[in-house]
Formats: C-alpha cells, structure tokens, sequence
C-alpha cells in the first residue's frame, strides 16, 4: 500500500503540474498587455503644458488619456474656459483613438488628410467625443503608440498642439 501510495501521489503531482501548465499558458494567450503612461508621468506632462501655454498668456487646459479613451490626467490652468476641459479631452481622444490605423501623429495631421479626400456621398454621423480640431498629439513609447495629450484654450489649435509638444519633449527620454 506504501509503494501505491507513493505512485498515486507522484501521478496526482504530475497531473497537477500539467495541468497548472495548460491553465497558465492558456490564459496567457488571452492576455494582452499594453504599456501605458505612469499616473505620475502623465501630471507632470499636464502640468508642464499648462504652464508652457501660461508663459505665452494662454489660458489652457490639458488632459492625457490612454487608447481606452480614460482620461489618467488633467489640469485646468488659471482663468482657462470651461468649455475648453471638454475641447481637450475630445482631442486626445481623437488622438488617442482615430490615429492608430494610419499611425498618424496629431490631430492636425488628421485633419490634414481629410482635407484632401475626394467628396463622398456616404453621410457622416458624428461620432461621440471625436473632433478634428488641432491641438492633440500622441505619446509613444519604443514606436507604439499609448496615449495622447489634448490641450485647448489657446487662441488657436496651434498654439495648443505647440505647448503639448513641448511639453512632451520634456518627457519623452522617460517613456521608454
């Protein structure tokens, strides 16, 4: 009984690490895994393009948000509009979301390629939260994108997209 013991134990064992083994690798496989912006990163990079756009008189907003569209920082700078809280997430997320299929950099390239397509007859719905509006560029990381940073407030787009990106640089040696 001893011997039986010990082979029935040693079976149990094995089956148990197999199947541990195909659980685990099966989940793995159902598993993605993106990088994203750090929360402290992501203030720190609302902050510094807020502050940009103050030195310059601007009166903005700044928020980043991941490819989920979820806001992971904000920041209204002194006397910004509160229209524009909304203007600045519906650039990143425009960003964020509309950039990947055409890996395009900014809402101003966006724009810039619509701008050149031929007319369609196809009606356009509008769709929720999407601008064309300049003013959002997109984080990445190692080439990926991950995210996007949307300023508004600035008496132009480019004025707003011009602090995001130089608030961006400030940062991007970290975003590898």
């Amino acid at each position: 009984m001893s011997s039986y013991s010990t082979g029935l134990k040693a079976v149990t064992l094995a089956l148990g690490l197999v199947a541990g083994a195909v659980s685990t690798g099966a989940f793995a496989q159902g598993v993605v895994n993106r990088p994203q912006i750090s929360a402290a990163l992501a203030n720190e990079l609302v902050g510094d393009a807020v502050a940009i756009c103050a030195k310059q008189g601007y009166k903005v907003w700044a928020v980043v948000v991941n490819l989920d569209g979820t806001r992971q920082a904000l920041l209204r700078g002194d006397g910004a509009p509160i229209h524009s809280q909304d203007n600045s997430y519906y650039k990143a997320y425009t960003a964020a979301s509309l950039t990947l299929g055409r890996n395009e950099s900014s809402t101003k390239e966006m724009y810039d390629r619509v701008a050149k397509a031929p007319a369609s007859t196809v009606p356009t719905a509008q769709l929720p939260n999407v601008t064309l509006a300049q003013g959002a560029i997109v984080i990445r990381s190692g080439g990926q994108i991950i995210g996007a940073i949307g300023v508004s407030g600035a008496p132009g787009g480019q004025y707003d997209e011009a602090c995001a990106r130089e608030a961006l640089a400030k940062i991007e040696s970290r975003l590898k």
